[in-house]
Parts: structure tokens; C-alpha cells; sequence
């Protein structure tokens, strides 16, 4: 190791020279020594001979001598706690003096702080996300709802396009279909042309690639070969043109000068804050697997006449069936529902041999056996290689609402308008948009994106819109509804294949699972033990002895 650069100079000296000092030392004590010796000055303390034996009154005088020691030490103790006692004293009144003058603003900060806390709002109630949703729905000019191509019809909230309807302002209303290269082609052109039928549709991919603006990459003179490989399928976005030139082409129609605003509104990870990411080219809202990151209104400008509002997910009502609450609500983020009873409620909605060859698991009789394999594929193990079924479930739940696992919905045959639509009020929504390079842009964006084939893809059964509170009043007067009615509409869409079929009697039987992990239960096998059982060949016969 190399020896840091010395600022000061050695002092290593020769040996002659430092025998020579020590000499001239000893020399120099010895002198002090004998000077010390002719003046009687000695460094030794001469011991205390004591009292001899032989000393009349020896006890007396023993005693009288401890009781003159005990009586001094005495007296330095108390003028030692005199003088601490006088230091305290003393810190008391300087800190007395320095807290008159600064009191008056403490208590001023304190009491501020008291009040922010009192007045400032808890970002994770239903009534600041409402609240929140609504100053969204006020403060934009076109609202575009963005949906999961997997299952659009679930992803709509009727009340939400009921209060852009009836808004002043004349505010138009958007679809974007998202998500479209995790549903096969086939059935993201039927849905483009079903929901066509009620407002302008446009099929996008968002990126999943998308990086922060701040962070410098390395510049590296060889690129590899898997960036390629990320920008062809993560990183690239398709439907960001169309979606542009759409809203430039609406805002230089419009007669004001004033930027054209548009709000993202859906519910929970249907992929808003991508949307704007993509659109905007970097990293400029937080996205991720995680549902409900964003929790407040973030204002993102992408044209000098064009800015997008992002808000936070729609507050879907307890009211709707299991399934749509399991994919669009925060019940499992929020500890109100279990995520095993969620996973279990999923699967009753599925082919059960679909999730078999998608996850390539042998067959399962219910929920709980599918996550044991399915952890124990994984290596989702505890101590002792026991399988962690929450963890297998929490991957499960947000593969289906993340960008990983493909599944689609049937689009149903016979389209008719919700009540809140008529054909005057399609026309008026239709009204301003060119519908021709929607079409155009579409066809381009089907014709960019890498589809899954429709065997790869799970069959899902929709349950129909999800209905949303956006409104305070409507948080306290909805209650969960688990009554008969979704009994029967599961036993109506049943498919014909269902993991539901091949549950055993007992989990049909237990209440739903809330807060509580489930337990493996195992049924007693009766055994049959009598002497009249067939016996073996190898088995012995103790009988024979005994005759």
C-alpha cells in the first residue's frame, strides 16, 4: 500500500545522537536525585506507624481518631451536594430566562401545526379521492376514459359518464381501449366496433419502458443486443399518434385560445398514468403494479395547446358482484378483504383448464391447492418449506391487474344504449371529432401491435359495468350487498368448465374468508379394522400358533 505524502518532516534522528540524549537525561535525574537527598525532600510517603500496642488508652484513642475522619468526610460531602445544588439552581434560571423569550412562538408553531393537522385531509379516504375525481371532471374540456382491453365492459362506470353528460360546458366524452396487445385481435376489433356505437373509441399501448427525464444513462459505444429486444415489445407505444393528432386536430376546432384540457379518468390500474407517460414521452406522473398510486389531480402539459389532468382511481361501489370488486376496487390494498377470497373469486370466473395450461399446474380441487402449487412452483416458501399462499396470491392478484397475464371477455350480441344515452345525445358526443383518422389510426395501431394467439388467452366472464361513487353522500349510504342476487347471476354465467364445479363440500360450506388465511382441512378416512378384512400374502397369521 502506498504511503500517503507527509507534511511534516521525519523525526528519526541517528543512533549516536539518541544514545547521547539519553545519557544526558540519566544524567540529569541523578543529579536532581542527590540534590533532593542532601535537602531531606523525599517523593515517598511515609507510612503511619499507628498506635503502639503498648500506648495506654489505645482504644480510646482509635475511636476518637475514626469519628475525626468520619466527621471531615462528612463535611466535604456536604459542601459537594452544596455545590451541585447550586449548579442546578443556576442551569434553572438560565434556561427560565431563555424560554421567556422564545415561548410565545413555540406555542404559535405548536398550535400551526395542531391546525394543519386538524385541517389537512387523509389522501386515502373515499371522500378526498371523490373530491378529488370531481374537481378532475370540472376543470376538463374533453374527459377520456380509459379502459382495460381485457375487460372494457367492466371497466366503464356508468355513473362517471352520467356526470360528464350532465356537466355544463359542453364536455365530450373518450374512450381508450388499453392493455389491446394482451387480448387477442380478433376480439379488441369487435369491441372497437361495439363500443363505437356509443363514443369515439382509439386502441392504445401504452409503454411500460418509460424512464425519468433526470436520471442520465451511460453512454455506452456498443449497444446490446436486448435493447432491441425491450423496445420492440415493453418500450414501444402504439396509438400515441392517432391519440395526439386527435385532440390538436378538436383543439384548433374549438373557438377559445385557452388550452384544451383533458382529463384521464378510470378506475384503478387500468393504466391512466401510462397513458400520460407515454403521450408525454418520460416520466411524468408515478406508475406501477401497485394499484392506487396516484392519490390527487397532477396537471402534465404535452402540446402548447393540449394539457392532461390525471386523477386518481374511481371509488367503485361495495354494491357491485365479488369479481368486479376484486379487479376494481382497493378492498385488498385497504385490508377490508382478503386476498385468498379475492384469488378464490377470480377463479370461479374462469375455465379451470385454461388456468391450468396457463400457469402449467396439474389439476386443483379449490383455490387453496391452486396457490400451494402455485407457490411451490414459484419458490414462494416459509421457514421450513412451507408454501406461502399470500405471497403466490398477491402475484396472482397483480397479474391480473397489471400488464402480464392475457384473458378477454366476450363481447356481448345484442348492443342496446344504457339509460342515460340516447341517439341525440351519441350524435352530440360524435360531434367535432374526426372519426375517419380514428378509424385510420386504429387500423394502423392493430396493424403495429404483437398479439397473443386465442389460445394463450384466458376466457373471462365479465360482470357487466362496475358501478362508482363519486359523490361524499354516496359513501355512507352504500353497504355491502351480499345477497341472493349474486348467487344467481354466477350460476347464470357459469362457464362449463369452472374451478367452482370441482370445490369440495366443506369450502362451500364455510363462510367467506375475510381477514383470515385459510387452513388446510383434512376429512377422516374410515379404516376398517376387523379380523374378517382380507388379509395379504406376506401378511402373518398369528392364529396358527394358537390352534
Amino acid at each position: 500500500m502506498r504511503r500517503p505524502k507527509l507534511k511534516k518532516a521525519s523525526k528519526r534522528v541517528s543512533c549516536a545522537k539518541r544514545y547521547k540524549i539519553q545519557k544526558k537525561v540519566r544524567e540529569h535525574n541523578r543529579k536532581l536525585r542527590k540534590e533532593a537527598k542532601k535537602k531531606g525532600v523525599s517523593k515517598r510517603v511515609k507510612k503511619d506507624p499507628g498506635v503502639p500496642s503498648s500506648a495506654p488508652f489505645k482504644e480510646e484513642v482509635l475511636r476518637e481518631a475514626e469519628q475525626r475522619r468520619l466527621q471531615i468526610e462528612a463535611e466535604k460531602e456536604k459542601k459537594k451536594q452544596a455545590k451541585k445544588e447550586e449548579r442546578a439552581q443556576k442551569r434553572k434560571r438560565e434556561k427560565e430566562a431563555a424560554s421567556k423569550g422564545t415561548e410565545p412562538k413555540a406555542k404559535k408553531a405548536r398550535q400551526n401545526e395542531n391546525g394543519k393537522q386538524q385541517t389537512a385531509p387523509d389522501r386515502n379516504s373515499k371522500h378526498f379521492l371523490c373530491s378529488e375525481l370531481n374537481k378532475v371532471i370540472d376543470a376538463s374540456d374533453v374527459v377520456i376514459e380509459v379502459l382495460d382491453a381485457r375487460d372494457p365492459l367492466g371497466c366503464r362506470c356508468p355513473q362517471l359518464e352520467e356526470a360528464v353528460l350532465q356537466r355544463d360546458g359542453n364536455k365530450k366524452l373518450l374512450l381508450v381501449l388499453n392493455k389491446i396487445d394482451l387480448v387477442p385481435k380478433g376480439n379488441v376489433e369487435r369491441w372497437i366496433q361495439c363500443l363505437q356505437q356509443e363514443f369515439p373509441v382509439v386502441a392504445f399501448k401504452a409503454s411500460t419502458y418509460i424512464q425519468d427525464k433526470t436520471l442520465q444513462t451511460k453512454k455506452s459505444r456498443i449497444m446490446p443486443s436486448n435493447t432491441v429486444l425491450d423496445k420492440s415489445r415493453g418500450a414501444a407505444c402504439f396509438g400515441n399518434s392517432c391519440l395526439t393528432e386527435l385532440l390538436t386536430s378538436y383543439a384548433s376546432k374549438t373557438e377559445s385560445e385557452a388550452l384544451l384540457k383533458v382529463g384521464v379518468v378510470g378506475f384503478p390500474n387500468v393504466g391512466k398514468s401510462s397513458l400520460i407517460n407515454s403521450m408525454k414521452g418520460f416520466l411524468a406522473c408515478n406508475a406501477g403494479v401497485k394499484r392506487g398510486i396516484t392519490k390527487s389531480m397532477q396537471e402534465v402539459h404535452i402540446l402548447n395547446n393540449v394539457k392532461l389532468i390525471d386523477s386518481p382511481g374511481i371509488v367503485a361501489s361495495p354494491s357491485n358482484p365479488p369479481a368486479s370488486m376484486a379487479l376494481r376496487s382497493l378492498q385488498v390494498e385497504e385490508g377490508n378483504e382478503s386476498v385468498l377470497e379475492a384469488v378464490r373469486t377470480l377463479l370461479k370466473q374462469c375455465d379451470k383448464t385454461q388456468i391450468m395450461l396457463q400457469y402449467n399446474i396439474p389439476d386443483f380441487r379449490n383455490s387453496l391447492e391452486f396457490l400451494t402449487v402455485l407457490a411451490k412452483k414459484r419458490g414462494y416458501l416459509q421457514k421450513g418449506g412451507v408454501p406461502n399462499t399470500e405471497q403466490a396470491a398477491m402475484v396472482f392478484l397483480n397479474e391480473w391487474t397489471g400488464v402480464k397475464l392475457s384473458y378477454h371477455c366476450r363481447v356481448p350480441e345484442n348492443h342496446s344504449l344504457p339509460a342515460y344515452l340516447s341517439d341525440n345525445v351519441v350524435a352530440e358526443m360524435q360531434k367535432g371529432w374526426d372519426l375517419t383518422k380514428v378509424k385510420t389510426g386504429n387500423e394502423e395501431t392493430l396493424k403495429g401491435v404483437k398479439f397473443p394467439s386465442q389460445a394463450s388467452s384466458i376466457s373471462f366472464i365479465s360482470q357487466g359495468p362496475t358501478a362508482g361513487l363519486l359523490r361524499v353522500c354516496d359513501i355512507s349510504e352504500e353497504q355491502p350487498d351480499t345477497g341472493s342476487t349474486d348467487k344467481e347471476e354466477d350460476q347464470n354465467h357459469k362457464p362449463e368448465h369452472t374451478v367452482e364445479e370441482s370445490v369440495t363440500v366443506d369450502e362451500t360450506n364455510e363462510p367467506p374468508l375475510k381477514k383470515k388465511p385459510a387452513q388446510v382441512q383434512f376429512q377422516s378416512v374410515p379404516i376398517d379394522i376387523s379380523l374378517s378384512a382380507p388379509t395379504t400374502d406376506d401378511a402373518y397369521d398369528f392364529n396358527t400358533d394358537f390352534k
